[in-house]
């Protein structure tokens, strides 16, 4: 006797409903633009025409030093993010793997764990917010 029967993933009639959302989706989005297009008020004044620079006056050279611990980090939460992802499917499959999946996810985590604590060590996640460095791809030059 057969619980719950498992639909043929190759059949056209499964990717009905995702076709559907699809179209669902592109008519919303490209209503949503028609409709703003005629209901809203288009009063262009000259600070509406100057580029946007989240929230500052864009003033000043636009080659400033930056500082690159902000690319770091972000770098550093993406790598780390992704990882992450492969824990997904170890948890739908823990208890086929067994002991083995278990001692294998463990190596994985505490190979994670050395990575992070590293990345600690090194203080790339420190931020000087105060100081710009004068070299800041550390090259010496």
């Amino acid at each position: 006797m057969m619980f719950c029967s498992i639909p043929d993933i190759y059949s056209s009639g499964s990717y009905l409903p995702v076709l559907l959302l699809l179209g669902l989706t592109v008519t919303f989005a490209v209503a949503m633009v028609v409709i703003s297009r005629f209901v809203g008020r288009r009063i262009l004044t000259k600070a509406k025409r100057t580029p946007y620079e989240c929230g500052m006056t864009p003033v000043g050279a636009a080659r400033e030093r930056f500082p690159i611990k902000f690319y770091l980090i972000a770098l550093l939460f993406v790598v780390f993010d992704i990882e992450v992802v492969f824990l997904y499917p170890w948890a739908l499959q823990c208890k086929k793997l067994g002991l083995f999946g278990l001692v294998e996810m463990g190596i994985f985590m505490l190979l994670l764990l050395g990575g992070y604590l590293y990345i600690l060590g090194s203080g790339a996640l420190e931020l000087d917010r105060g100081k710009i460095d004068d070299d800041p791809f550390g090259e010496g030059l």
